[in-house]
């Protein structure tokens, strides 16, 4: 039998990792401003799931503050993992937060959201799925959900929650 050096390999996690979204809602909390024509899950095969988004903004956006969560399922989801506020335009501008841009880059080949500010009309994120090989180092096996709450103009707008699972089934070598 040939041991297999797991710290040759810098990705040896993505020979046997589940991670696929399991949920996604999208809310709307003044659809004047936003309103959502589409926050769906599709089955591709079984363990890859696509979201769709269609997140049209009524308004010009001018400022975007994004509050993320990420909590981690126990027994009910517990007390974020993550929480963090963020300028949206200024990191579109400057991609300077590390922990962000590993998100972002899990995500921007599917959205629109790839311009700086102002946003207006249709926003999308269309086909989008989770991809380990995306991830500097795997997370620890479990249920997660991402909340994201959107502050347009400093007044609540939008909610989005992606619930996820990333499930490592390390091989024996």
């Amino acid at each position: 039998m040939i041991a297999y050096d797991y710290l040759a390999d810098p990705k040896w996690w993505l020979d046997a990792v589940i991670f696929k979204m399991t949920n996604a809602v999208c809310e709307s909390y003044n659809k004047s401003w936003v309103e959502f024509g589409l926050c769906r899950l599709r089955a591709v095969s079984r363990n890859k799931v696509c979201l769709n988004v269609d997140a049209n903004l009524l308004h010009p956006v001018h400022d975007v503050i994004v509050k993320a969560r990420l909590l981690k399922r126990a027994n009910g989801y517990k007390p974020w993992l993550y929480s963090l506020s963020f300028d949206g335009c200024q990191f579109i501008r400057r991609r300077n937060n590390a922990l962000i841009r590993i998100v972002w880059e899990l995500f921007k080949e599917y959205s629109t959201i790839n311009h700086t500010c102002p946003y207006v009309g249709l926003q999308q994120v269309k086909n989008f799925y989770l991809r380990s090989e995306k991830l500097p180092t795997p997370i620890p096996t479990g249920e997660y959900l991402l909340m994201i709450d959107w502050v347009f103009n400093k007044k609540p707008q939008a909610a989005t929650n992606v619930y996820f699972t990333f499930v490592e089934d390390l091989k024996d070598s």
